[in-house]
């Protein structure tokens, strides 16, 4: 029984551990290097198949950041505001 309780401590110990180092670096890296978003609306949808057709109700994305803050962008680029 004491070894389960020992077990159960180590267990919840790395769980914890574990977390508070996997938040932080995925906090950086969404705010650094890419984000994921949904394009929901019909606004793209002419022009680079981005939006709902038929049955989907949105897109989902990986928005580029790094580009941005090293000013890289380009003509035909598509820019998002979140």
């Amino acid at each position: 029984m004491a070894q389960q309780a020992t077990a159960g401590r180590r267990c919840l110990r790395a769980f914890v551990s574990g977390f508070f180092v996997a938040v932080p670096v995925t906090v950086t890296f969404l705010d650094r290097f890419a984000y994921v978003a949904r394009v929901e609306g019909s606004s793209m949808q002419c022009v680079c198949i981005l939006g709902p057709d038929g049955g989907s109700k949105c897109d989902v994305v990986l928005l580029n950041r790094w580009s941005v803050r090293n000013y890289q962008v380009q003509r035909g680029d598509i820019v998002s505001v979140v």
